[in-house]
């Protein structure tokens, strides 16, 4: 009896042991073989939970049936520890217990909320936007949350486009190592991490294209700009381990990207290899039958699934859809096996099928939430993405001797605002974390300095009955502080607009505030570049704050005091005018480009207009100097698999101690199809006592040099480069030239 209760024994250790040894891959091909074709294509559809949407919602009162009954596989918009657990309690009742996946737009923080995505690229500190990726991902981890909707890697040129906030900027070399830093932020050591989500590259591909920067609209641009300038950012996403891809709302020159097979099937799981899961927008798989694309959701879901869509967010297109596809041999089954493994993989690398609600700790997301080291990081990365714009009588940094400073404007006393677009709204958490404007400056002010407040106007109201006050603060001070722009809400997604001017009167109360003589600081809070020509002509400081997060406050004081002196750099062109846009600085030459600015006769340029922007990209300023001197190149020629080597000195000439972006630009002089200007090709941050000289040190390589040609082969071609250094794309301080030969 013994015998045979030892090998029984034996034979379950086996059963285990085999288990745990098995494969990922094993693992997911052993589940798919006991699943049911509805029970497969319930883990390719995703819904949205009742209390939150971020767009058009799908009635369904049986949501709670279909976990149940295996028809869901993941949901958005469900958040917090208990919550999470009460859905994955009931995907625990399915038949084949697969549990949910929990995604949300964790855009720019969760709890802890830090500056809009644009504001943060404004910084060029990689290794900071990677940490503020990290604390979300910690945060979200800790409330429940598998997967975040970002990073939104897209190129965009038109700041009309609300979603600009969203993303990097305009240069596809930037927003690379950016999309690089956030994947590898959200996913950290990676996927099963108790502090690591699944990250989402979006919006694939080209929606920063979007016609007359109106969001959902369509793309229409040549394969090679595609290829060359939009795609890359992807592209380095999926080298930093992305685990998933979501596709984009726009058609791509007539092709719905959501029904794009070239972009999904051939290159991104294709060319590229990726192995994660691509998720519709949402409801844009159903979109495709109103872009009279589809002729209705059935062939909408033939698309999609053929494509290379592998979930379909709130259309129903997918669950109302496949299965007769299937029936009617119009699609195989192994497209829906190809989606649904490649979800299984990531469930099962996030620990989910050995613990379901390993994510649902509800002490564990109350210590992490409210970490205050998280508040101290968030102070930080705000300041840094703070630009400096003008500062021509010194004005900045503030003196810690003024007696009194009058606060004046629309914005300095809001809280919420300070989050910006796309921050979490956790109602059960009060305000009083994030730090208003007002509330920072009472926090750096000395006891012997007074604070005097005036609101002066609403940000888009043409009222101006507050100016009086605001005059009569402004008198009693020693210097007046004015915290202008847009609402917080009027960028985002469908947030486009035609006239991105400073709303209302707010730029009639600078005047009014510039009549008393006082020193003025303008403080410029947007989502996006603004046009405030006036402001820009007639204003000797001005700072560029964005939207800072949860810490706003705080970091503004911090920049006004010279407590961190400030280091941003625009990531974005700033047109004078709509009428320049959509404007960039690695713009083509034409075959009559203007000698100057006066120079309009039959050549390229306006003629009521400057040709060139209001501010460069790269542009920002410092309260210290700094010298480029000694550039030394390798060698003046470059064999197609060598490289040069770059080195020049970088000297902080100034009074303060500082941080400067040194921008390296490379323009190819002649090529089989024309080429930018000029191009970024690296950058590096250093930070400088003053009096202090480093020695930087660059690399130019084939990669550097390479690009697509008439064929549409990623090569380089013999012949003369420029080489450019410069604290902007305009502000070029060394220049050398090399050649590269075969």
């Amino acid at each position: 009896m013994q015998k045979y209760f030892l090998g029984f024994v034996g034979f379950l250790f086996g059963i285990v042991t085999y288990a745990q040894t098995q494969t990922i891959d094993q693992k997911v091909d052993s589940l798919l073989q006991k699943m049911t074709l509805e029970e497969k294509i319930g883990q390719l559809n995703q819904y949205t939970s009742d209390w939150h949407q971020t767009g058009p919602i799908t009635i369904n009162p049986n949501k709670q049936a279909d976990i149940i009954n295996g028809q869901i596989g993941s949901m958005l918009n469900v958040m917090g520890a208990n919550y999470t657990r009460q859905y994955q309690e009931l995907a625990m009742q399915s038949r084949l217990k697969i549990p949910l996946l929990f995604g949300l737009d964790v855009i720019h923080g969760y709890k802890t909320t830090f500056p809009i995505p644009l504001a943060e690229a404004a910084s060029w500190d990689l290794p900071a936007i990677e940490l503020s990726a990290r604390v979300a991902a910690t945060e979200a981890a800790a409330s429940g949350i598998h997967w975040t909707f970002a990073p939104m890697v897209d190129i965009a040129r038109d700041p009309r486009w609300g979603r600009v906030m969203e993303g990097a900027g305009e240069d596809t070399y930037l927003g690379s190592k950016i999309a690089y830093a956030r994947v590898k932020g959200f996913q950290g050591d990676g996927l099963g991490n108790l502090n690591s989500v699944m990250a989402c590259a979006k919006h694939f591909a080209a929606y920063g294209a979007a016609v007359g920067g109106r969001d959902y609209n369509s793309v229409d641009m040549s394969e090679r700009m595609l290829l060359e300038t939009y795609l890359p950012p992807f592209k380095a996403a999926v080298d930093a381990g992305a685990a998933t891809f979501m596709n984009s709302f726009n058609d791509i020159n007539g092709i719905p990207a959501t029904g794009n097979a070239y972009i999904q099937r051939d290159i991104l799981k294709g060319k590229w290899n990726f192995q994660g899961f691509v998720l519709s927008d949402w409801g844009s798989i159903g979109e495709m039958v109103t872009h009279g694309y589809a002729k209705d959701p059935k062939d909408a879901a033939y698309l999609a699934i053929t494509a290379g869509s592998d979930v379909d967010m709130e259309s129903n297109a997918y669950r109302y859809n496949l299965a007769q596809l299937v029936q009617e041999n119009k699609i195989s089954v192994t497209l829906i096996d190809d989606a649904v493994r490649r979800i299984l993989r990531k469930k099962f690398e996030l620990g989910l099928f050995e613990d379901p609600y390993r994510y649902a700790d509800p002490t564990r997301q109350q210590e992490v939430l409210f970490n205050p080291e998280h508040a101290k990081i968030a102070r930080e990365v705000a300041a840094k993405s703070v630009v400096l714009l003008k500062n021509e009588k010194q004005i900045l940094p503030l003196s810690k001797d003024l007696k009194t400073i009058a606060f004046i404007g629309p914005m300095v006393k809001l809280k919420r605002a300070n989050h910006g677009f796309w921050a979490i709204d956790l109602k059960e958490i009060d305000s009083s974390y994030i730090v208003s404007q007002w509330e920072g400056l009472q926090n750096k002010v000395g006891k012997n300095t007074k604070l005097l407040y005036a609101k002066g106007c609403d940000i888009e109201s043409t009222d101006k009955s507050g100016f009086a006050q605001a005059i009569k603060v402004a008198k009693k001070a020693d210097v007046v502080i004015v915290s202008i722009g847009e609402r917080y809400n009027m960028s985002g997604e469908a947030k486009s607009r035609s006239n991105i001017g400073i709303p209302g009167v707010q730029e009639d109360l600078l005047k009014e505030l510039k009549k008393t003589g006082k020193p003025v600081v303008v403080l410029i809070n947007a989502g996006r570049p603004l046009v405030f020509n006036w402001t820009a002509d007639n204003m000797s400081t001005i700072v560029y704050t964005w939207w800072l997060g949860s810490e706003a406050g705080n970091a503004i004081a911090d920049v006004l005091y010279g407590d961190y002196n400030p280091s941003g750099k625009l990531p974005m062109t700033f047109p004078r005018d709509e009428g320049q846009i959509p404007i960039y600085y690695n713009h083509f030459n034409t075959g009559r480009p203007p000698k100057d600015e006066q120079d309009k006769i039959n050549v390229s340029a306006y003629l009521d207009l400057p040709s060139s922007p209001k501010y460069h990209f790269g542009f920002g300023l410092s309260y210290t100097t700094f010298q480029y001197s000694d550039l030394k190149i390798s060698q003046s020629q470059m064999q197609t698999d060598g490289s040069i080597d770059v080195e020049m000195k970088l000297t902080n000439t100034g009074e303060y101690a500082g941080a400067e972006v040194v921008q390296l630009y490379i323009k190819d002089i002649v090529g089989s199809v024309v080429r930018p200007i000029l191009e970024l090709k690296d950058f590096q941050k250093v930070n400088l006592a003053p009096g202090e000289t480093q020695t930087l040190h660059f690399k130019i390589d084939k990669e550097k040099l390479s690009f697509f040609n008439q064929r549409l082969e990623w090569t380089t071609e013999p012949g003369a480069f420029e080489l450019m250094i410069g604290a902007s794309s305009a502000d070029i301080r060394l220049r050398a030239n090399f050649e590269l030969t075969n």
